[in-house]
């Protein structure tokens, strides 16, 4: 685990729940609407899915956030004890932070991981990884749905007068994550069977590997703490020369300089490796944008994996809304 600053004690939680007590009324307690905090945008969008303008939804981290290695501030803190419940995603991906959750449910306020309402069964647990679940699983269309469907159900409990509103906009939001699951299934099979590897910066696409059948490579492991060593960069890159694969991919959130080191060893055993574009792993993209959306953000990923592996995604992806460079462009 990374160093990052001290989980706040429960005499600082306290202090600071004070503070945030003497603070200006919000708009949203003048409209009676709750307060939902999520921790991160693809939590805040099954927040919004859900709820609609039936709550004041915010999230912590935006784009090119790394959840990893995410410094909980005070100003952060104090709006988690001002919202009225608070949504991380779960399964460590939030790192020491999660103890100042475990604080902060202890203390009475609703907290609900995202990835709470998934089976065990369903999660993946890296090699390496001190026995903690992969966390990114938002990657997985169809187990996301079961985290809306999670959502639904906690705001539900938490809201009954609006558990209808909450029903209906979970369903309708639910059949187009269906479509979104079809559609990165059947892009991602136009891909050549010899060329279906994915070799990412870190290990954060293996939940989108098994539901869509790609052999996913991560340089580092689940976390973006941990180290790649020359070792693993120079087994990578015996695997691209080896196989051919045509393309590697750097990350909004990651530095580049392990994929940019694999390009050049592959370079060296003579075998030409393109970068093929950034992926969004653990931030969306910007606020107001296609791709600062949920959806947005899984159609980007998927629609450029099956472009730059030699597959043949439609030009605009799923919505029609991408403007994915050629390549050779």
């Amino acid at each position: 685990m990374s160093r990052r600053s001290a989980p706040l004690s429960r005499r600082h939680l306290l202090a600071l729940a004070g503070a945030a007590s003497l603070l200006p009324a919000s708009a949203r307690a003048a409209a009676g609407k709750p307060g939902l905090l999520a921790t991160t945008g693809q939590v805040a969008e099954l927040l919004r899915a859900v709820a609609g303008d039936t709550a004041e939804i915010s999230s912590l981290m935006g784009e090119g956030i790394d959840p990893h290695s995410y410094k909980l501030t005070r100003s952060d803190t104090v709006a988690m004890m001002r919202a009225d419940a608070v949504f991380p995603s779960g399964l460590f991906l939030e790192g020491k932070m999660t103890e100042t959750l475990d604080k902060l449910a202890a203390g009475g306020k609703p907290v609900h991981p995202a990835a709470s309402a998934l089976p065990a069964s369903l999660l993946l647990h890296p090699e390496g990884a001190e026995g903690h679940p992969d966390p990114h699983v938002w990657m997985d269309v169809s187990l996301w749905k079961r985290a809306l469907e999670g959502v639904r159900d906690k705001l539900s409990t938490l809201y009954p007068a609006h558990a209808d509103t909450y029903r209906s906009r979970t369903a309708i939001a639910a059949a187009e994550y269906d479509r979104l699951h079809a559609y990165a299934r059947d892009v991602l099979a136009t891909v050549p069977a010899e060329r279906r590897v994915l070799v990412t910066a870190h290990d954060a696409f293996s939940y989108l590997g098994r539901a869509y059948g790609l052999t996913v490579v991560g340089i580092q492991g689940i976390s973006t703490e941990s180290e790649a060593g020359l070792q693993r960069i120079e087994s990578v890159v015996t695997m691209l020369a080896s196989r051919k694969i045509p393309a590697v991919f750097v990350e909004s959130s990651v530095s580049d300089r392990n994929v940019q080191a694999l390009v050049q060893g592959a370079a060296a055993k003579g075998h030409k490796v393109a970068i093929g574009g950034q992926l969004y792993s653990d931030a969306m993209g910007a606020a107001g944008t296609y791709e600062g959306t949920y959806i947005g953000m899984i159609d980007h990923n998927v629609t450029l994996m099956a472009q730059a592996l030699g597959g043949s995604p439609p030009a605009g992806g799923f919505q029609g809304r991408l403007a994915l460079a050629q390549p050779g462009r």
